[in-house]
């Protein structure tokens, strides 16, 4: 009975005082989570950052879109075994992604979804929410994977309007249809689980995620290219050299 008396001592005086017993990794997620989402009293990380996007949404943005640009180049590389010629992964794409990030992809980004935004404020019925989708994938998306895929372009060396073109028509669909499976997806979960104020770190995410992905692929597609362009020239002064 003592025993018994005493944890529930324990139990009442830790209520009181408002301490939690250690419980290993439960207490560490839920710390985590706290620190991030702030919990109740609404002061971590992600409640700061839609403070600031509320009271600097575009700076805001620029800074998060240029970092996330960067960070994407960096990881790609590793991904895809890319690296320059110091043998490290920081290349110096890295820096033309993040102003590509910060001045191109975040105000075009912002402007376009304050459009989209406000086109269905307050609109929450279901054809609502469908000819929201359609309006982002056929105009939103478009318009954003064109400027993405010129950029990216301009970036990788294309000097005349005529390469840029090249590039956009050789890529957009491909694109499209990432951004076809993907956007309907991802806008669908905003709308039925996030409130409006936190769509931009959401989406932020999932561009990050689809974005490192086609980049690493286009690198793995590049360098596999010029292995075989290697091979061939290799075996072709092979064969001259034989004749020789």
């Amino acid at each position: 009975m003592s025993v018994k008396f005493a944890k529930e001592a324990v139990r009442e005086t830790m209520k009181e005082t408002n301490v939690r017993a250690p419980t290993g990794k439960q207490d560490l997620t839920h710390e985590l989570g706290e620190r991030l989402t702030g919990g109740k009293a609404q002061t971590g990380y992600l409640a700061a950052y839609l403070q600031q996007l509320q009271k600097n949404p575009l700076r805001t943005k620029m800074l998060t879109s240029g970092s996330l640009a960067a960070l994407q180049e960096v990881l790609a590389s590793w991904i895809a075994h890319d690296r320059s010629k110091h043998g490290t992964y920081l290349t110096p794409r890295v820096p033309k992604m993040a102003l590509y990030g910060a001045f191109i992809s975040a105000p075009l980004g912002h402007v376009l979804i304050s459009i989209l935004q406000k086109l269905f404020a307050g609109r929450t019925s279901l054809k609502a929410k469908i000819l929201q989708i359609l309006v982002s994938n056929l105009v939103v998306s478009p318009i954003q994977n064109a400027v993405y895929l010129a950029s990216m372009a301009v970036i990788a060396g294309a000097r005349t309007f005529h390469q840029v073109r090249a590039t956009v028509k050789a890529g957009f669909m491909p694109v499209m249809k990432v951004s076809w499976i993907t956007s309907p997806l991802a806008l669908a979960f905003a709308q039925k689980f996030l409130p409006e104020q936190t769509w931009v770190p959401f989406f932020n995410v999932v561009a990050f995620v689809i974005g490192t992905y086609i980049n690493a692929h286009t690198k793995k597609k590049r360098l596999a290219a010029l292995r075989r362009k290697h091979y061939e020239t290799s075996g072709r002064s092979d064969s001259y050299s034989r004749r020789d």
